[in-house]
């Protein structure tokens, strides 16, 4: 109705109650969600969260930026993957996995997590994250065969 408004006021008027409408519906799609979060948590409080790069948004870093952390790329199906993500949880040392070929598929990943033995409170502190590869692995160019520890190092991607 906006764009076909008669005059500036009209136009003003009708914008403002677009804004209203859609203050309301955000204000109840956000009590929902919250709903949803606490409802998840208790009916499943041993399942982990998991990152992708769109539930990211647009504070995702880019596939070439680091963030200080290991980051350990893994695919399904790799014991490999799961003795070295072992080690490095027996270390202590934080690190993000990040599962190529997942195709976004969340219970993929924490089947992979059990499996592999990552504690869930080593997910829930944030020590380890679980990422869908997004890609990311491809735009390191780093090739070779997986499991991968890297590391950013002045720019520059280095197997660790």
């Amino acid at each position: 109705m906006g764009i076909e408004a008669r005059n500036d006021e009209e136009r003003r008027r009708y914008a403002e109650l677009q804004v209203k409408a859609e203050a309301q519906r955000t204000a109840k799609e956000l009590a929902y969600q919250r709903a949803y979060d606490d409802a998840f948590k208790r009916l499943y409080p041993n399942l982990m969260p998991i990152a992708s790069s769109a539930s990211q948004g647009a504070t995702a870093r880019p596939a070439n930026q680091g963030n200080g952390r290991l980051a350990v790329f893994v695919k399904d199906d790799c014991p490999e993957c799961s003795v070295r993500v072992k080690a490095l949880q027996a270390q202590k040392q934080p690190f993000d996995v990040y599962m190529v070929g997942s195709q976004n598929d969340d219970e993929r990943i924490r089947n992979w997590a059990i499996v592999s033995g990552i504690d869930p409170a080593n997910v829930r502190t944030r020590q380890i994250t679980l990422n869908h590869d997004g890609g990311r692995w491809l735009g390191l160019s780093l090739g070779g065969e997986l499991p991968a520890v890297v590391r950013e190092v002045n720019g520059q991607w280095l197997r660790q």
